[in-house]
C-alpha cells in the first residue's frame, strides 16, 4: 500500500504551486518545462537532473539512491517561500508502485496546502524518435547521447510499460489533482504548449 495523497487540515493558504508533467519517453516533458519556466516563476526539476548525476559517479542508476534523492528535493522545496516547482516524471500507469510513488512525489506538497497539478503529453513513437536526437535533449541529457541505444531503450520501454494514459486514468484516479491536461503535443511547438498550460492551469 503506497501513502495516501490526501489533502490534511491545512490552516494557512499556501501559494506554493507543484506542475507534474507526465508521458512516454522523449514525448517532451522537459522541453515543455523549460519553456514553462520561462512564463512562469516555477523552477524545473525534469527527471535526469537526479538520474545522470548517479550514474556520473556510481557508473549506473542506484534507484533506490536517485528515489531517496527525489524525495528529499520534494520535501525541502515545499517547506520553501518559492513559487513552486515543475517535475516530470515517466509513469508507468500499470505499475501500480509508480502510482504510489506519483502520490509520494505530490505528498509534501498537499501536505502544506500547495495546488498540484498534471500535464499528461501524448505523441506517437515515431514522433518522439525523431525528438530522441533533438540537440536540446542531447545537451541536457548526457547519457542520451548514444542515440541508437537511446532509441533501443524507448521502444523496450513502451513494450514494457504503458505511459500512455487511458480516457479519465488519471484525471478520475485516486490522486485529487487541482487540474489535469492530456495534450497532444505532436504538431505544436513546446512554447505553445507552455502557454497553453500556463492558461489553463492560471499559472
Amino acid at each position: 500500500m503506497g501513502m495516501c495523497a490526501v489533502r490534511t487540515n491545512i490552516t494557512e493558504v499556501s501559494t506554493m504551486k507543484l506542475i507534474l508533467i507526465v508521458g512516454n519517453g522523449a514525448v517532451g516533458k522537459m522541453t515543455v518545462g523549460q519553456e514553462l519556466a520561462k512564463i512562469t516563476d516555477l523552477r524545473l526539476n525534469f527527471n535526469h537532473l537526479t538520474i545522470d548525476p548517479i550514474i556520473e559517479i556510481f557508473g549506473y542508476p542506484d534507484w533506490e539512491l536517485i528515489l531517496e534523492l527525489r524525495d528529499l528535493m520534494m520535501i525541502k522545496f515545499a517547506n520553501t517561500e518559492l513559487a513552486g516547482m515543475i517535475a516530470t516524471f515517466m509513469w508507468g500507469l500499470d505499475d501500480p508502485s509508480d502510482w504510489d510513488y506519483m502520490e509520494r512525489m505530490c505528498k509534501p506538497f498537499f501536505d502544506v496546502g500547495a495546488k498540484v497539478y498534471c500535464l499528461d503529453l501524448v505523441a506517437p513513437q515515431s514522433v518522439r524518435l525523431e525528438r530522441n536526437k533533438t540537440e536540446n535533449r542531447l545537451q541536457h541529457k548526457p547519457f542520451k547521447r548514444d542515440v541508437e541505444e537511446s532509441d533501443k531503450i524507448i521502444k523496450r520501454m513502451d513494450e514494457e510499460f504503458r505511459y500512455e494514459s487511458l480516457p479519465g486514468e488519471i484525471e478520475n484516479g485516486r490522486i485529487p489533482f487541482d487540474g489535469y491536461m492530456r495534450l497532444e503535443n505532436t504538431n505544436i511547438s513546446a512554447a505553445e504548449a507552455a502557454q497553453m498550460v500556463k492558461e489553463r492551469f492560471e499559472l
